[in-house]
């Protein structure tokens, strides 16, 4: 089974970080919400950050924060090593994407849902 780690994984089913949760789920992928906020996400427990997961290699990370918060966590992503990270629209800028190829994270500057073959439109 694939895994994903969600940062900024939101209990608004509104918002693509909930969005996120179900897709992933949908598509059959082991989903880790990552949210400062704690509690659950879609019935899954939410982690506080990155080191908190149980021992897993993740497949991918999946990033819906501010560019600002974004640089501030890439050495938490590199340290992951995730085979690639998806910066969501509106989740890096410029300098977050040369930081994150700069600690040589395998970034991807695109929408993660649509990576899998879903529109974030099927999860209203």
């Amino acid at each position: 089974m694939k895994t994903i780690a969600i940062l900024g994984a939101s209990q608004n089913r509104q918002k693509y970080g909930n969005k996120c949760v179900r897709a992933y789920q949908h598509a059959g992928w082991e989903v880790f919400p990552i949210s400062l906020s704690g509690g659950e996400v879609e019935g899954l427990p939410t982690f506080r950050g990155l080191g908190e997961l149980p021992a897993v290699q993740l497949d991918r990370i999946s990033v819906y924060l501010p560019p600002p918060v974004s640089l501030e966590l890439l050495d938490e992503i590199a340290a992951a090593g995730a085979g690639e990270v998806y910066f969501n629209p509106g989740a890096a800028d410029d300098a977050v994407l040369a930081k994150a190829r700069e600690l040589g994270i395998h970034a991807v500057a695109a929408c993660s849902i649509v990576a899998i073959g879903l529109s974030p439109a099927q999860f209203p």
